[in-house]
């Protein structure tokens, strides 16, 4: 007879899943700085490469916590998020709409993992897993600041730039 499925593995299955994310994020993001024509832009994802190396290492302690091995799953929606963005680096290189292309590209990254840092987040609670739910957190609110700047800074350049046939 089959196992009936708990929350409790759901939060592991989701785990797994946002851990594989964020190591194929960790990969994408120097791409993504060398392809960025706009310093700020470059900068930003520098930033963000070192906050999703302590995200990596937040998930790991929640994966102790649960008395787990910290081992990814295949995410599927990560992986034609960032086939995305390379397709927009492709098709967009010398453009002025690349660096444009490449926020919304980090943007489409940073809202799915508003989308299951938050969710673990709930979840965590519900479990009284206190300790991972204030880790979680923290990779939360580092997302949603993410996502945030990402917005000013295409709001005050990157959009602007876009627009021209010239460039920036």
């Amino acid at each position: 007879m089959a196992k009936v499925k708990t929350l409790e593995d759901l939060f592991l299955d989701t785990l797994k899943d946002i851990y594989y994310a964020e190591r194929k994020i960790l990969k994408a993001l120097p791409k993504m700085k060398r392809a960025a024509t706009n310093e700020k832009l470059a900068a930003a994802f520098d930033k963000h490469l070192g906050e999703t190396e302590e995200q990596i290492e937040r998930l790991q302690k929640v994966f102790e916590i649960l008395g787990k091995p910290a081992r990814g799953k295949t995410c599927d929606a990560i992986e034609g998020i960032i086939s995305e963005a390379e397709e927009i680096i492709e098709e967009f290189k010398g453009s002025p709409a690349l660096d444009a292309g490449l926020i919304s590209s980090a943007q489409a990254v940073e809202h799915y993992e508003i989308t299951r840092y938050g969710t673990l987040h709930r979840w965590a609670k519900e479990l009284n897993m206190g300790d991972a739910a204030k880790l979680l957190d923290e990779t939360l609110q580092q997302e949603w600041k993410t996502d945030a700047d990402l917005t000013k800074l295409a709001d005050k350049t990157v959009n602007d730039a876009a627009k021209s046939p010239v460039g920036a």
